[in-house]
């Protein structure tokens, strides 16, 4: 391994060991507390225009492998690591880490104190950041760093959207994936917006036997509609809602067909948007698989996975339109509501997990009885 260099945009460098691509790479640095799952971690195309520090010290010992894709290839800008596994162990691997990454162009680094840069992150906020694995001098990163736009209100869900409308058919990944209800949903037919979504969505979304189809970000209501859906997903994604000022105005009138309507994670603060809400983004964001969130209405608690910068603001959702359901019992934020006279519905948080508990995994269950009950 040779050198790396980490900055962050406040001036501090950290020295490391590099791995996977030799390239430079400008990010916003966010920390992960997920003991397992980075493969999913780092192929969630949520992680797009960020760099992932984790927290769990030993990475890469089981390698990587096609079947715990979350999309088609690494999202995110750079890895960070206190310790990069040299040895693969385990039966499905089909290549290292360090291996895939460098095929991929995403650079990593290795050897750092992920403790104190973790604290760092938590004491200060989420910075902007550059990495270097060829050698770029670091002052040169600074200004990079400095220079960078970031994240806030931009568009970074054209990126990663499907170009083009598609049938989900399921893939060997859905052998992990089992319906509550085996065949309850045949002949339902399920319209999910891509903005960036995990391929374990899709699995749940036709675990019960739904036909699901997949649309780009940009796909007009009106073009949606017309494919005579029984129940409208919104994804995850990555960036900033308020850069998307179309598809808010596409969410809202999906919401006033009165088509039954789950959204996850970008989906749940688009609706948010779409009623007239706030988004404001939080310190240091939630990312991991650790996270308890409370039903107000029950008081059940669920530990749930989370990948999110920001968050709706529950005061600014209009009284009489909305409920709030869920909240973190980390820091009180918003995590999940109901509109009062639509069937819709929302989550901050990741049901499918993928990696993460499945406490969650009921969500699912909730928007089906929805669809089932339009159709009654």
């Amino acid at each position: 391994m040779s050198g790396a260099t980490l900055v962050l945009e406040d001036g501090t460098v950290f020295s490391g060991a590099s791995f996977g691509a030799e390239a430079d790479s400008v990010f916003e640095l966010v920390f992960n507390t997920s003991m397992t799952g980075y493969q999913e971690i780092l192929t969630d195309p949520s992680y797009r225009g960020q760099g992932v520090l984790f927290t769990c010290p030993h990475i890469g010992n089981v390698g990587v492998n096609r079947e715990d894709y979350e999309s088609g290839c690494p999202q995110i800008s750079a890895a960070v690591v206190r310790a990069v596994s040299p040895i693969v162990s385990n039966w499905r691997a089909e290549k290292s880490l360090p291996d895939w990454l460098a095929e991929a162009g995403v650079p990593g680094i290795s050897g750092v104190d992920t403790r104190f840069l973790t604290r760092k992150l938590r004491d200060g906020g989420t910075q902007k950041a550059a990495l270097s694995t060829r050698g770029t001098d670091p002052a040169e990163l600074i200004e990079r760093a400095r220079a960078w736009p970031g994240l806030d209100g931009r568009d970074m869900v054209s990126e990663i959207s499907c170009p083009k409308e598609y049938a989900w058919a399921p893939d060997s990944g859905s052998r992990w994936v089992e319906g509550d209800r085996p065949g309850a949903m045949k002949g339902k037919h399920i319209v999910a917006y891509d903005f960036g979504i995990k391929k374990n969505i899709l699995r749940h979304l036709a675990a019960d036997g739904a036909r699901v189809t997949v649309v780009p970000s940009n796909t007009p209501a009106n073009k949606a509609l017309a494919l005579k859906p029984d129940g409208i997903f919104l994804s995850n994604g990555p960036g900033d809602p308020r850069g998307l000022p179309a598809i808010v105005e596409t969410v809202r009138a999906l919401l006033e067909s009165g088509v039954p309507t789950l959204g996850i994670c970008l989906g749940h603060q688009l609706i948010g948007l779409a009623l007239g809400g706030r988004i404001t983004k939080l310190k240091f964001g939630h990312h991991g698989g650790n996270h308890p969130v409370r039903d107000e209405r029950t008081g059940q608690v669920w530990i749930t996975a989370q990948n999110h910068n920001y968050i709706v603001e529950s005061e600014s959702l209009p009284a009489g339109v909305a409920e709030v359901t869920l909240r973190s019992l980390n820091d009180g934020s918003l995590e999940g509501f109901r509109l009062l006279q639509r069937p819709a519905f929302c989550v901050q948080f990741h049901p499918e997990a993928s990696p993460g508990p499945h406490d969650a995994r009921d969500v699912f269950g909730r928007f089906f009885t929805l669809v089932e009950r339009r159709g009654a």
